[in-house]
C-alpha cells in the first residue's frame, strides 16, 4: 500500500513545476532518489515520470521559442493541459499498481 502511495506522490510532484521553475523535474527526482531502493515500484515509476519530464521541458523549451512565430504560444498551451492530464492519468494507474509509459517520451533514464 504505501509503495502505491509513493508512486502516486511521485507522478503528483509534477504539479510543483506549476508553483516553481523546474519543479516538475526537481521534485520527482528527489522523491525517486530518496524512494528508489526501498519500493521497486517507485524507482520503475519515478523513471517514467522524470524521463516525461525531461522529455516535456524540451518541449516547452521548444515552444517557447516558437513564440517568435506566435505558434509557441498554442503550443504552451496545448503542452499545460496535456500534461495535467498525463500526469493525472499516471496517478490514477500508480494507484491501482498498474505501470503507465507515458506518450511523446525520450528515455533517457533506463
Amino acid at each position: 500500500m504505501q509503495e502505491r502511495q509513493w508512486a502516486l506522490i511521485c507522478h503528483l510532484s509534477v504539479l510543483a513545476g506549476f508553483v516553481m521553475p523546474f519543479g516538475n523535474l526537481i521534485v520527482p527526482i528527489i522523491i525517486w532518489s530518496v524512494k528508489k531502493d526501498e519500493f521497486p515500484m517507485v524507482d520503475v515509476h519515478g523513471k517514467e515520470v522524470i524521463n516525461f519530464q525531461i522529455s516535456f521541458t524540451i518541449w516547452f523549451i521548444v515552444s517557447a521559442i516558437l513564440i517568435i512565430v506566435l505558434l509557441g504560444i498554442f503550443m504552451l498551451i496545448g503542452l499545460a493541459i496535456l500534461q495535467l492530464v498525463l500526469v493525472l492519468i499516471g496517478a490514477l494507474k500508480a494507484d491501482r499498481g498498474e505501470l503507465y509509459h507515458y506518450p511523446l517520451t525520450i528515455q533517457f533514464i533506463k
